[in-house]
């Protein structure tokens, strides 16, 4: 059955659209249900595309404005936060986390440093407690699971991606800095002044929006991993579509329950190629975006969750596995189940996908690599 594809593309830019339309025809385990793309090139909106449908029925057609959990590519709205707070002065990047939570201090973890949680260095990838998806929303909880916990390795040392607890340990110190929950920082901060739509945290009045979230059609290859980087996976295992629950979706989890349509991804990352600007409203500088997106580290070491090179920047994913283009340079974060945004600052070019056909590995869904290729093809 064929979908009709809706939306626009820029002349020169229709390949994106038959790369978009072509995901909704594949065989096996990516093929779409429903999805949207969205894309700018230097501020100007060169794609916006959508289709299919947004529950599993079939009954409900995805829409412009369709809204879809993004699990981890919520992290990088973190990441932009704790930068305009530094900018601002209100915080340094080198600072102790201990400085403005001083439970923090608790089992060893008095000089862990802001840098060393936004990179995945801190040695907490996942709770030690026992930990129910539903414990998830109590954020007070979470936090102080964090505090009491010792880190699983001497932090700076290592690098082990923290799937979950990066949103707790990043969502406090915002908390702490700011006065305002992560969720409220980022709606009044960040996402209402770009109009893009990105919710941590989903007033009952956007439910209409939201589609509904499919779990893989089959489990992930998961390769052996070490007790550490195991930590993140474990300590609850997170059920791919406890997202379509209201609790869920109203709780704030920072690092992987954002509620963003393509569009609002995409005028997210709009913005950090465009000088920190878009439609003449600026949330950061040029020299505070160079700061989030320098590497973290230089050593070459491995990921220990991810199995490839480091590629950290300040809570955003650096281009060094190469899926969002070729440009070293570019950044993003991908999520669970195949939702990214992406930036390459050098070429003027941002992209936000989302899906609700979630794919089956934890790393390296196809559909982000063709689609930047075709967006990034049409230059």
């Amino acid at each position: 059955m064929s979908v009709a594809i809706q939306g626009t593309v820029a002349p020169g830019f229709e390949p994106v659209r038959e790369a978009f339309a072509a995901n909704f025809a594949r065989a096996g385990d990516y093929r779409e249900v429903g999805a949207a793309l969205a894309a700018f090139h230097r501020g100007r909106c060169v794609a916006n595309l959508w289709g299919g449908y947004a529950d599993r029925a079939r009954m409900r057609p995805w829409k412009e404005d369709t809204l879809i959990n993004v699990w981890s590519a919520t992290k990088a709205a973190v990441a932009v936060a704790m930068a305009m707070l530094v900018e601002r002065g209100r915080l340094r990047y080198g600072d102790t986390v201990a400085s403005v939570w001083p439970q923090f201090a608790q089992a060893g973890k008095a000089n862990v440093t802001v840098a060393q949680v936004l990179s995945h260095q801190a040695g907490l990838p996942g709770f030690i407690e026992p930990t129910t998806i539903e414990d998830q929303y109590d954020w007070e909880s979470c936090c102080a699971k964090l505090e009491r916990q010792a880190p699983a390795w001497p932090p700076g040392t290592a690098t082990s991606y923290h799937a979950m607890t990066y949103g707790w340990l990043a969502g406090e110190i915002v908390r702490r800095v700011s006065g305002a929950s992560v969720g409220t920082f980022i709606r009044d901060e960040i996402a209402r002044p770009l109009q893009a739509d990105v919710f941590v945290g989903l007033p009952a009045s956007e439910d209409v929006r939201v589609a509904e979230i499919i779990g893989p059609k089959r489990a992930p290859n998961i390769p052996p991993l070490g007790q550490a980087a195991m930590m993140a996976l474990a300590n609850p295992q997170q059920n791919p579509e406890q997202p379509n629950a209201r609790a869920w979706r109203a709780a704030e989890i920072p690092a992987a329950n954002g509620q963003a349509s393509a569009m609002g991804l995409a005028r997210l990352y709009a913005a950090l190629t465009n000088g920190g600007a878009l439609d003449g409203v600026q949330i950061l500088s040029p020299d505070s975006i160079a700061r989030m997106t320098a590497p973290a580290t230089s050593d070459g070491r491995i990921d220990m969750f991810l199995g490839f090179k480091d590629s950290w920047g300040m809570g955003v994913a650096l281009n060094t596995p190469g899926i969002y283009g070729t440009n070293p340079r570019a950044f993003g974060h991908s999520g669970w189940g195949g939702s990214f945004g992406c930036a390459d600052p050098d070429a003027g070019v941002a992209i936000g996908y989302v899906c609700n056909q979630m794919g089956p590995e934890l790393v390296g869904d196809p559909r982000t690599a063709e689609l930047c290729t075709a967006v990034f093809g049409c230059l």
